[in-house]
């Protein structure tokens, strides 16, 4: 059973996102799984048997939970219910660590299936910021801020993506996400350096990384076009760039992301032992 201490603390290990599947695999054997992070909107129910397994979980490993709803990016403001609904979520589970997306999914009344990018400017800057601090009020906790991927630039943007968000972490108080898949995907759609990125990224205040995979596919021009969908292994780019910001930035507490066509857990357990292997040759 995790002391205090360990559960509000995510170590700078691999963890995973958890998957009902794998509920029996993570409690016999999780090595070298140290953490795992949960989608907030899978556990804003009343209870069952998602609750009765991450309990479980919970008094072994400590807790990451993730938001993909809040539409923090939007122009509407911040949907109450849900706000209140996450609260709920965070004073039950108390996760070491909290996040969410920069990124816009709402229109109107309308939820979109997806994490819209969004222009670079003063005035997102400003609404983004005033969406975090209520958000941060609201859960009483400070959430981290996740780098999106993109697929096209804005011609309304005026400023660079890692001075939005150091820009946006100034203001807020709140901590960064880097998400290293989407700064291969970014870059690589914009026909930019993934490296300079890395180079240039605020690494203090980086509290969680994250991996996964993405498609490969081509845009009109037959130029590459990838899709971060989180359906397939780290590709070995990402795997060298993730090495690269380790390096550059220390360890830190490092997931998996697999959330379509899940794998058996020994696949799962494989990508993180990577990341294990890596995290233990930079410290050694």
């Amino acid at each position: 059973m995790l002391d205090q201490t360990a559960r509000n603390t995510l170590p700078p290990r691999p963890g995973v996102g958890y998957k009902p599947q794998h509920f029996s695999s993570i409690l016999t054997d999780p090595a070298p799984v140290a953490w795992l992070e949960i989608h907030a909107e899978n556990y804003m129910g009343d209870g069952g048997r998602p609750h009765a397994q991450l309990r479980a979980l919970m008094e072994r490993f400590p807790l990451s939970v993730h938001g993909v709803g809040l539409s923090i990016g939007g122009e509407a403001p911040l949907d109450r219910a849900h706000l209140a609904r996450l609260k709920q979520l965070c004073d039950w589970t108390n996760p070491a660590s909290f996040s969410e997306h920069l990124a816009w999914s709402t229109h109107d009344a309308e939820f979109l299936n997806d994490l819209l990018p969004l222009p670079y400017t003063e005035e997102t800057l400003s609404r983004v910021a005033a969406h975090i601090d209520e958000v941060q009020t609201v859960v009483g906790r400070p959430m981290l801020l996740e780098n999106p991927s993109v697929y096209l630039s804005f011609a309304e943007t005026n400023m660079g993506e890692i001075e939005f968000l150091t820009e946006v972490a100034k203001r807020t108080g709140c901590g960064l996400l880097l998400d290293v898949n989407n700064v291969f995907v970014s870059c690589t759609n914009r026909k930019t350096d993934p490296y300079d990125y890395i180079n240039r990224f605020p690494h203090a205040l980086v509290g969680e990384i994250h991996l996964g995979g993405h498609d490969e596919d081509r845009d009109d021009m037959g130029a590459p076009l990838l899709i971060d969908a989180h359906g397939s292994e780290v590709t070995d780019p990402v795997w060298q760039l993730y090495d690269h910001t380790i390096r550059k930035g220390g360890p830190r507490p490092t997931l998996i992301e697999w959330d379509n066509d899940v794998p058996d857990w020994p696949v799962l357990a494989e990508e993180a032992a990577r990341v294990a292997r890596i995290l233990d040759r930079v410290l050694a």
